[in-house]
């Protein structure tokens, strides 16, 4: 078996909030249903969105629970200029800057942002 990720699947609370922002970042919506909506990302993988609640169930556990997820997206660009608007866009689309961008010990720059759900999304180039 070769493992590899097809397509992610987010818990949101506003449907209507996540679609305008995954669309307003480049994806492309695909199906559109009031509770389940799926994009398509660059690159071949897909990602989807249900309410909490439908995920929840879905999954057969508890839709309580906040915090760090434990989990992070990373957008790899080629630029710091592309890492900044990157940033900016997302802001523009409803995202908060988590951790404003800047230069790193290894030499990359980088930031993170979250979604209008929290879900954080590291935002890196290596120059």
């Amino acid at each position: 078996m070769t493992l590899q990720v097809t397509t992610i699947m987010l818990a949101v609370q506003d449907m209507e909030l996540s679609k305008k922002f995954y669309v307003e970042l480049g994806a492309k919506l695909g199906q559109d249903y009031p509770h389940f909506a799926s994009f398509e990302l660059t690159g071949g993988s897909g990602l989807g969105i249900y309410p909490v609640e439908s995920a929840a169930a879905d999954a057969g556990v508890s839709p309580e629970g906040s915090g760090f997820r434990g989990v992070s997206f990373h957008h790899i660009v080629d630029t710091t200029e592309q890492v900044d608007d990157t940033i900016a866009a997302a802001v523009a689309a409803g995202g908060a800057i988590v951790k404003p961008a800047a230069a790193a010990r290894w030499g990359g720059y980088f930031g993170y942002i979250a979604d209008p759900d929290g879900y954080l999304w590291k935002i890196a180039s290596a120059a």
